[in-house]
This record gives structure tokens, sequence and C-alpha cells, in this order.
């Protein structure tokens, strides 16, 4: 065993007018066990055999050296120890002064070409100033063309060095390189780069890969192959060698006929200009064909890759038979015919007869899932010349690419173009999930995935719950159908509060695939808030707002709230506001997002991390009526009607006894009455004839004669025109579902058909006013004259309905219009109702 090597990396960080301190590094070749290390050191100007030397142990990496001359150059050995004795020692000056810098970067760094080889090159350089510090050592970097990284090739070149061998790189590769010197205060800066040098070429290192050689003809083959890789080329490709020579049949594989030196060896040189071609893009093959051979001879067969500065090693051999060839072209006319959702009929005709090179043996079948050719590609081998298969346990509803080939004795023929085929569609897997989201008493929303496997068009979804137990001695089992794959949820909102249901759900093709189930509770979970408390509901013109205190937090601190609501017209709750702060004590709803005549009572339920609490108490009903102004209102516009016929018909009365005065004056005059009848009595006391009751009134453009006599004209209920909007649509604030217009005119009677006894039937019980006031089914009672019929005057009347005087409240309104109505209920006062005004009939 030698002696140790030098120590390396030897510096000085601390330099001082008298002392210096020294750091090394063990030896990069220690050779043994290292015992220790010598310190020696002199003044450069005294004798070169007076030296100061002391040793250290084998883990010490410093020394100070004390008591030296001031700006004074010292140099320093350092050596180590082995059982083998005292190693070579490493070298340093140093000069004791403070006045020290970083060196200046090596200059004139350049590679001669003349030193340049296909795998190394040296570099050459001329070192800076060393700042008043002696270099220690010197850093080479090399970088790799185009897009390499710089990469330390050494950091421990010697301080003395001028130059460096460059080894271990590629060839016929270009690279840069640059040096950076180091000395006790730190490092310089790095040189500038060199210049682009490029290693010269050397021959391939590997050859050709994947070599396949098949019968061509009866007397030729044919040679494929991959390319080397790139950088294994070490160079610039010329081409390819291809060696063959004829076995015997009894010549072994191990025999040194193998040898490509054999003289005998034949050759065949290629050059990529000329002589191969690119086959089949897909697979990057190269191929040649070999003619001229002996039929039935076997052959051997090795191939080389070349440049300009030789070959490489030669590809494995391959060993072929000559005389019978495979088929040269494919199978003809593939047809596939789908028979199931598993599998595909392939039916072909086999190559034409003068291609077929030898007797057909059978045939392989390549299939796989269109766009997957690497991950499903299979293959089945027919070994009869039979012309039709089935290929089995295939996806379904799934693309498929077949070719086929034929082989005979000599090899595969080429593979047909591929033929297509879609199997039937069956019924999906199960969903891919199932969950449930805002759980509370009464509703949830469950949700599921799509089937990891649809096999075939996914038509829609099933699903089904039922309680685990009946409800009120009922169990209820129900089924909902969604069209379509884009919704995959489902708002429940049926549920019995603490009851556990079971839901399944299914897809479906062409058919309902298997189930996906599970439990859930409705309620609220263990840990959820407690119900909020004191709900308050105030209506403004504008809206409706919600107040409310919080309650019991749980065990986790609330997040949030909701509020649900059950209108009249459908009887459920549901979620209506979603994600209301905690902070928040009260919520407005705008009157517009309501639905008009319909009830709504509210809830307000807390939310924790454990989901949604127990619900508050149900608010009392609230309408979602608009309130309309004071000058829209039925009472309103009917005062304003009947006024404005009672100052009409004052005004008419006032014209009659002005023409009536008139004749009297004519009579008093002398004038001879002719007709005793013309005289104008008033029957029935006078004004009290013009009294307005519930019964009919026909309006004349004359008056009626009786007994000689006329009488004053009576006003008619026909002439009346009450507003539909006004007096049936906003009834008691309700929409009714039927709009009645009461304004058609009644027919024009002759006056011979008009007698006294028109205007003496019975009168009814009520007046018009308190009718309609106490019986909200009023309108039932209105009829439509048809135009052209003649209607006694009789069947004007306002027939008394069933209300009664008694009840001290309205009659329930409940409405059948789909878009929703209000409801009342039974001996509650209406929303917005009114009272008969007292003595408002007796007026009129």
């Amino acid at each position: 065993m030698d002696a140790p090597g030098p120590p390396v990396k030897l510096v000085f960080p601390e330099v001082r007018l008298t002392s210096v301190r020294i750091v090394w590094q063990p030896p990069e070749e220690p050779n043994g066990v290292i015992l220790g290390y010598q310190v020696a050191y002199r003044l450069a100007s005294s004798s070169p055999n007076k030296f100061t030397t002391v040793e250290v142990g084998s883990t010490v990496r410093q020394f100070t050296a004390t008591d030296l001359s001031p700006e004074s150059a010292y140099i320093f050995r350092t050596s180590a120890k082995t059982r083998q004795g005292w190693g070579e020692p490493l070298e340093a000056t140093v000069i004791t002064t403070e006045k020290r810098e970083r060196p200046a970067p090596p200059r004139q760094v350049m590679t001669p070409q003349g030193d340049v080889s296909s795998r190394s090159l040296v570099l050459t350089w001329v070192p800076g100033s060393d700042g008043s510090s002696p270099i220690r050592y010197f850093t080479v970097q090399v970088r790799e063309l185009p897009h390499g990284d710089w990469q330390t090739y050494s950091s421990s070149i010697s301080h003395e060095a001028t130059s460096c061998i460059i080894e271990s790189l590629n060839p016929f590769t270009s690279y840069k390189l640059r040096v950076k010197a180091t000395n006790d205060i730190g490092d310089s800066d790095f040189s500038a780069e060199t210049e682009a040098v490029t290693t010269l070429q050397d021959v391939p290192d590997e050859p050709p890969s994947s070599v396949l050689v098949t019968p061509h003809t009866t007397s030729s083959v044919l040679v494929q192959w991959q390319p080397p890789k790139v950088e294994s080329l070490n160079g610039l490709l010329l081409g390819y060698r291809i060696y063959y020579r004829e076995l015997d049949y009894d010549a072994g594989p191990g025999t040194e006929s193998k040898n490509i030196q054999n003289p005998s060896a034949l050759r065949a040189e290629l050059t990529p200009q000329s002589s191969f071609k690119t086959v089949n893009s897909s697979s990057a093959l190269t191929t040649y064909e070999l003619t001229q051979l002996k039929k039935y001879k076997r052959y051997e067969v090795l191939m080389t890759a070349y440049n300009v500065i030789g070959e490489s090693p030669t590809s494995t051999p391959v060993e072929v038979f000559v005389g019978e060839a495979a088929p040269a072209l494919a199978p003809q006319n593939i047809q596939v015919n789908s028979l199931s959702a598993s599998q595909l009929e392939l039916t072909w005709d086999p190559p034409p007869a003068d291609s077929q090179n030898g007797i057909i043996q059978g045939y392989k079948i390549y299939y796989w899932e269109s766009d997957a050719l690497n991950d499903t590609e299979k293959v089945k081998v027919l070994f009869l010349p039979e012309t039709s298969v089935r290929l089995k346990n295939l996806t379904s509803h799934t693309q498929y690419l077949v070719c086929i080939s034929a082989f005979n004795a000599a090899g595969d023929g080429p593979r047909s173009s591929p033929a297509q085929g879609r199997t039937h569609q069956a019924a999906p897997s199960a969903p891919s999930f199932l969950a449930f989201s805002e759980i509370t008493c009464t509703t949830l929303n469950v949700s599921w995935g799509e089937p990891t496997a649809a096999n075939g068009v996914l038509q829609g979804y099933r699903v089904v719950y039922e309680p685990l137990a009946p409800v009120q001695g009922v169990s209820k089992v129900v089924t909902v159908d969604i069209k379509g794959n884009w919704q995959r949820w489902l708002k429940v909102r049926d549920l019995t509060k603490g009851m556990t249901y079971l839901f399944r759900v299914q897809a479906r093709t062409i058919a309902y695939g298997p189930e996906l189930q599970a439990n859930i509770t409705a309620g609220p979970a263990e840990g959820s808030p407690g119900s909020p408390q004191e709900i308050l509901v105030t209506k403004s013109a504008s809206g409706l707002t919600l107040q409310w205190t919080e309650g019991d937090s749980g065990e986790k601190p609330t997040t949030g709230y909701i509020i649900e609501a059950r209108p009249s017209d459908e009887g459920l709750w549901d979620m209506f506001v979603k994600d209301i702060p905690r902070s928040a004590t009260s919520y407005t709803v705008g009157l517009d997002k309501l639905r008009q005549g319909v009830t709504y009572e509210f809830r307000v339920v807390a939310v924790n991390e454990f989901g949604y609490g127990e619900p508050s108490v149900p608010s009392v009903a609230v309408s979602a009526q608009t309130e309309a102004p004071f000058y829209e209102e039925w009472w309103f516009l009917l005062v304003m009607a009947l006024s404005s016929l009672i100052l009409i018909l004052l005004v008419v009365f006032a014209l009659v006894l002005h023409g009536q005065s008139k004749k009297y004056k004519s009579c008093n005059g002398g004038k001879t009455i002719s007709n005793v009848e013309e005289s104008v009595t008033l029957d029935n006391g006078g004004f009290t004839a013009l009294e307005l009751n519930s019964r009919h009134l026909n309006i004349k453009s004359t008056f009626s004669k009786k007994n000689g006599t006329r009488s004053p004209p009576r006003p008619s209920p026909g002439g009346l025109h009450y507003s539909d909007e006004d007096i049936c649509n906003k009834y008691n604030g309700a929409v009714l579902t039927e709009g009645l217009g009461l304004n058609e005119k009644p027919l024009e009677v002759s006056e011979s058909e008009v007698t006294d006894s028109d205007y003496e039937d019975e009168l009814p019980k009520h007046s018009f006013v308190n009718h309609y006031m106490s019986d909200p089914t009023y309108y039932n009672s209105w009829k439509r004259q048809q135009k052209g019929v003649k209607q006694h005057p009789a069947s004007y009347r306002y027939e008394e309905c069933t209300a009664s005087e008694t009840e001290p409240y309205f009659q329930t309104v409940i409405t059948t219009q789909s878009s929703g109505g209000v409801y009342t209920p039974t001996g509650q006062p209406a929303p917005g109702s009114r009272t008969p005004v007292t003595g408002f009939s007796s007026f009129v």
C-alpha cells in the first residue's frame, strides 16, 4: 500500500501581520487510515531546509502559526500520515499582510483544436492577479450545447496549473468552458467563455435494434430494423451494413462460422440516400430486401451502423428459411357485424391466390378499442383457414377497430386496413356515488354520480325512496323518473321528521342498471343548533320582514340561518332563503318574489358544522297580496258610481219637473185640454215613486203609460257599470277565479210590453249593496244575457244567494287557479275585508 496523497484545498482564511491560520481538507487518495497531519512553514527568503514543524491529530483540519514577521512571504507545507508513513506534502505561499482581496479571473481561456479528440480536449488559461493573496486552486466548468447547464468538471486544480485535460466528453458534441480562481479571500469571477468547440466523431456505440428478417418471395427475404439512438451515433450516420450467409442444417448457433470477419460472408452496403426506405410510419421501421437467395436454405443475417470513423458493434444474428414466403397481401372485404353488447362477428375473404406464397394455415385477428390502441389491443389466432370468427367478452357500446393478417409456414402476411364496428348497448353500472345535503326535518337534496361504465347512451335515472318503518300506519314508496343525464340531483320535500328512509338510485340506457342504496334520517343531526325563538312577521307596502332571536347554538357555533316557507296552495315546507349570515336577526322578502293571492307561513332554521338544526315555530300566515291604494278599492269606486248615478237622477228629475210646470202654465192660460189622459199625475205619493229598491228598474227614453198617466223614469241597474277588477277580482283582497264584467246594457223593451206589474214585483230580502257585501259568491248569480234574445225584465232581478245575514264573518274563498290563490281559514275574517256599513242600503 502506498503512502497517502497530499491534502487538498489548502487555504489561509485569516492572515494578520504576525499570524496566519491555515485550513485544509483530507487527501483525495488517503490510501489507508489517516493517523495525523504535519504542518511545516518557513520564510520564503530563508534556507530551504529551515522549517518549523508541527504535528496535529487526524481529526484536526486547521492550524494557526504565530510570531511571524510582518509583510513577509512564508512557505507552508502540509502532509498526511498513515501506517505507511508521511505522504507527499502540499505546498503554498502566504504573505503576512492585511491588504488582501479576491483574485482577478483567468485570462486567454481557450481550447486548442489540435488537442481535441472524440471524448476529450485540453483547456488552457493565463492566471490573473492574485490580489496580494496567492492562488490556492482553480475551478473549471463545462456546458454542453445547445441547451445544457453549467456543470463543474473539477474544483481542485492546482494553483500552479495553467491547463487542464477535460475528459469523459461525448463524441461529436459541442461544448463551452470557463475557469475561476480561488485565494484565501474568496473566488474570482468566472473567466469569459471559450468559443464553442466540437469533439470529433467516433464509431457508433450501438447497432440497429429490433432486427426482423421474414421471407418475402421464394428467393428473397425482407430485413426490417429500427435505427440506433441518436445519442449513440457519435457522428453523422452514413448507412448500414447487412451481413448474411448460408447455414448448414446441422450448424449450431454457437459455431465459429457466425463470425462476421469470415472471408466467405457476403456484404451488402446501404446508404441512406438510395438503399433503404421508410415503411409503416407508425412503427418507424426501415427495410431492405435481400434477393437472389437459394431456395430451401437457411440464412443468418446481422447488421451494423457506420459513419466516417467506422462501424458499430453487430446486432444479434437472426435466422430465416428461404423457399416459402409469407403471404404478400392482406385478407380482403372485411365485414364487422354487431351481435350483442359483448360480441362482434367478423367475416373476410382470403388474400388473392397469386399472393398467398404457399398454403394459408390460419389468420391473426388484431382488435382494440378505438382511441386506446396501446392499452386494449388483443390478438386472436385462428389456426384454421376459416374466414369468419366471433370476438367475445367485449365492452358494450364501444367502437372497435379490427385488422386481419394471413399466415403460412413462412410467416405472417401484412395486416389489412382497420375495419370498425360497435357493440350494442347494455344496462349501465350503478351510479358512482350517492350523497345527501341540506337535510332538514322535512326536506333534503339527494345527488349521485354518473355510472363508471355507461355501456350506452344514458337516458335518465330512477330514484326510489321509502321509510324503513310505516308512517302513521302507511308505508309509502315514492318513485321518480328523471329524463336525461344532465340532472343528477333531486329535491325531496315530503319527509317525516326523525324517520329513516331508504334511497335507491339506478341509471338507464336501454334498460335499468343495478341500484345504489343508502339510508338517511330526516331531521336535525346530533350536535346541530336548537330552534330560533320569537318569530315575528311584519308586512309593508314592498315586502315581508321576518325577525327572530338566536336559540341554542348546539355543540358548535352557529354559522348562519335558512328560512323555510309553506305556501297555502302547496302545503309543503321548502327552503326559501339560504346562506343568511350568523349576525343577522331579520330578513326582508320582496312581495315580487311571492305569488300574488297566496298566503305563506315561515320558519327559521339555524345551521352549524353538524348541519341544519331544529326549525322554529311557524309564523302566522301572511298574504302576498299587494296593498292597493284607496282610490282603487272596490268600495271607493262603488260609492263614486252610486253618487254619480244619484246626481244624474236628480238632474233628470229636475228637468221633468221643469217640463211639467210649463204644461200647467199653458193650461191655466185658457187652452182647451183635449185629452184628460195626457195630464201628469204623480202616483204612489210623488217622490216615493223614485225610491230605488233592489228590484230591477228599466230606463226608458219616455214615460210609461198607465191609466192615461205618465210615470217618471226609473233607473235600471243594467245602466250601472261595475268594474270586473274592482268588484270581482279584488273582493275581500282575494283574486277570484272568474272576472265578470257588469257593463252590458239590457235589451230595449217596447212600451206595449211594459206594464205596471214590471215595477211591482216582490222586493228582495236584501238591497243590492248588502247582497254582494255579505255573500262572496254573488258573482255566480250574475248572468250575461245573449244578444238578440228578449227577456222579461223580471229576469234582471238580483237573486239572493245562500249567505246568512247572521254570520259574523265572511265565507271561505278557495280558488282553483293553477297559479295560486288565497286560502282564508274558515271562521276568521279575510284579510282586508270590511263589514257592511249600517244604513248604506237604506240611503240608496
